[in-house]
């Protein structure tokens, strides 16, 4: 995974913790459940690219 896209993913993951946050702050339920579901896209992107780089070692 290369440096760039790890700060990608990161800000996605920081991004929809904030929006999370907020939707608390607000009891905003869509803004909540959109800061979460921002959070999975980020992880599961995180488990794409290790799998590619594990692939990448052999």
């Amino acid at each position: 995974m290369g440096l760039g896209d790890k700060i990608r993913n990161e800000a996605e993951e920081l991004g929809g913790k904030a929006k999370e946050a907020a939707g608390n702050v607000t009891h905003n339920d869509r803004l909540k459940a959109e800061g979460q579901a921002d959070q999975v896209k980020a992880d599961a992107k995180k488990v794409g690219e290790s799998v590619k780089d594990e692939f990448k070692r052999d």
